[in-house]
């Protein structure tokens, strides 16, 4: 049973992907895809950084063509959350289209954010993270669009929202459809452990006329429970039963139609300006349903920051939303994979045999390189450029980097955005990105380097405290003290009540790529070894969070580009 469903996967996968193959550089019909696809920001710097690749997919023919392609970056000020990004974007199409967008299909993909769990997805966005697929190469902007590549042509002109961290995977039965046509809300559904449950949402269905067992269902639910504890889940009669197993169905993406879309501008209208963070999960999908209860509202257990006002935002969600349907797709044989984290990161490209079998990953793809000498069933690499006598170890990643002579990668490591010389190794279970950064009118080059297991998000209250904070297991006070630093000297960029790695300013800016990673590898070493590494006197020393703020995107897209050309040219003489 099992092994017919992972064929029917795999199959139903390849089909997705070979259609949307199709549609790569072509004109696409309105009856045949999406008439926008929308791509959510954080700020105007990190929309550019979006406009400006997206454009040069276009012209690269990578992407579907003859639809508008939108970026909105939230306002600025204070965080708005996922659902305050649904909410204003909705706004500026409806600013941009008018009445038009009743008769619009559109996606929406959430990819704003900083991605501190994810860091070489930083600068450049997290949807468009490098994926070994596709020729093209394939980032997750396509395989977003891939993978819902049959919804616009079965489903009633609205909105499609999912995130750009996550690939869902389904199939459904031969002559079967995922079909959009209802009022409301429609979220598609996964079977989970009771386990994967507490840290998504989960949906409470209404009894089945007919109870039955297929591939696709389509079902009422009578509450959504946002991170819901076991307990609670029982209580609610949430937990479902298949052969024995208990089980749960969380969420992943959802639907609204177009009357929907002006109920929630009607609400946008009434809780703007927004001064908290809205969850287009938690705060939308809880106020649907025969069974949702206000009682929801004043539950904060799940909010990272408890800021004013979001208890009495949350209540006029409830009372706009009151009512509206929530519709659900069982989706009985399909996977959900989350991407936001290195560890998530390393294992799916590298390690889980099934997300590669189902989607075809490559251990190289678009890249010039040799993996004899390398355990090339366990790696990853993607836009980069290898000479052949480069061994890269199991479980690792190396993207859009350039790797001379001789070079050893060790095992569970990214490396992303690099230029290493020869005859340089990098230790196992290391996180090394190069940066490029405008400071002071000059460009200049900044290589961040963490163990993939510390945590960028940990901080305290001070910098006098720095010692609770470490770095390859190394308390950062020790760090700096190798580093020929006081630590009293050590600065903190932004908000210095809240010191972390991702602000601690602790990396050297050098004047061209090669030298900083030379620099960056030296402190790692140093605290490899326990033995005193020297920064250069008077170096300019800056954080991640402040190379972000000033990052060169156009260099690093230069870069790119030459590693692109280059990658293209040698390919072209092999196959000659």
């Amino acid at each position: 049973m099992a092994e017919r469903l992972n064929i029917h996967l795999q199959k139903s996968t390849k089909e997705k992907l070979d259609k949307f193959k199709q549609m790569r550089g072509k004109e696409v019909q309105s009856d045949e895809f999406w008439d926008l696809v929308v791509i959510t920001a954080v700020d105007e710097d990190q929309k550019s950084a979006y406009e400006i690749q997206i454009t040069e997919k276009l012209e690269r023919n990578e992407l579907p063509l003859g639809i508008n392609y939108h970026v909105f970056a939230d306002p600025p000020g204070c965080k708005i959350g996922n659902g305050g990004s649904t909410l204003h974007s909705l706004q500026c199409l409806h600013d941009k289209y008018g009445k038009s967008l009743s008769g619009f299909k559109v996606i929406l993909i959430h990819a704003g954010g900083f991605s501190q769990r994810l860091p070489n997805a930083s600068a450049l966005g997290k949807l468009l993270t490098a994926l070994p697929l596709g020729n093209p190469l394939y980032q997750m902007l396509e395989l977003k669009l891939a993978m819902y590549v049959d919804f616009p042509s079965h489903m009633k002109p609205g909105m499609l929202v999912t995130c750009a961290d996550d690939i869902e995977l389904y199939s459904v039965p031969a002559q079967e459809n995922v079909v959009f046509d209802k009022s409301g809300f429609t979220a598609l559904a996964h079977p989970s452990p009771l386990s994967i449950g507490t840290t998504h949402g989960v949906f409470v269905l209404e009894p089945a006329e007919t109870p039955r067992i297929c591939d696709m269902e389509y079902r009422t639910c009578s509450q959504f429970l946002h991170k819901p504890s076991i307990e609670k889940m029982f209580k609610c009669n949430a937990i479902c039963k298949r052969e024995g197993k208990e089980f749960v169905y969380t969420d992943s993406t959802y639907y609204f139609d177009y009357g929907t879309s002006m109920t929630l501008l009607t609400l946008f209208s009434e809780i703007s300006p927004l001064t908290c963070e809205i969850d287009a999960y938690g705060d939308f999908l809880q106020a649907l349903g025969q069974r949702a209860t206000v009682d929801y509202t004043e539950n904060t257990a799940n909010v990272t920051k408890k800021e004013n006002g979001l208890i009495e935002i949350r209540r006029k969600i409830f009372h706009r939303l009151k009512g509206t349907a929530l519709n659900v797709i069982l989706l009985n044989n399909s996977k959900f994979y989350h991407v936001g984290t290195t560890e998530e990161y390393l294992f799916h490209f590298t390690a889980d045999p099934c997300l590669r079998a189902e989607l075809g990953l490559l251990s190289a793809a678009f890249s010039v390189c040799d993996l004899e000498r390398s355990e090339k069933t366990r790696v990853c690499v993607t836009h980069s450029i290898l000479h052949p006598s480069v061994t890269v170890s199991q479980g690792s990643v190396v993207e859009y980097s350039r790797l001379d002579a001789r070079v050893k990668v060790g095992s569970r490591s990214i490396i992303s955005g690099c230029w290493i010389g020869t005859d340089l190794s990098v230790s196992s279970d290391t996180f090394i990105h190069s940066l490029a950064v405008n400071l002071d009118g000059k460009t200049g080059f900044v290589t961040v380097v963490f163990g993939v297991r510390d945590d960028l998000k940990k901080s305290v209250s001070s910098p006098a405290h720095m010692k609770a904070l470490s770095l390859f297991e190394v308390n950062l006070e020790d760090c700096v003290g190798l580093w020929g630093l006081f630590p009293e000297k050590v600065r903190f960029s932004g908000d210095t009540t809240m010191c972390s790695l991702w602000n601690a300013c602790i990396f050297p800016v050098c004047s061209n790529l090669k030298d900083s990673f030379v620099m960056s590898l030296g402190m790692l070493k140093a605290l490899d070894s326990g033995t005193n590494f020297t920064l250069l006197k008077n170096a300019t020393l800056t954080s991640l969070q402040e190379t972000l703020q000033n990052k060169n995107l156009e260099e690093m897209l230069k870069f790119r580009k030459k590693l692109y050309e280059d990658i293209l040219r040698v390919n072209l003489s092999n196959s000659v």
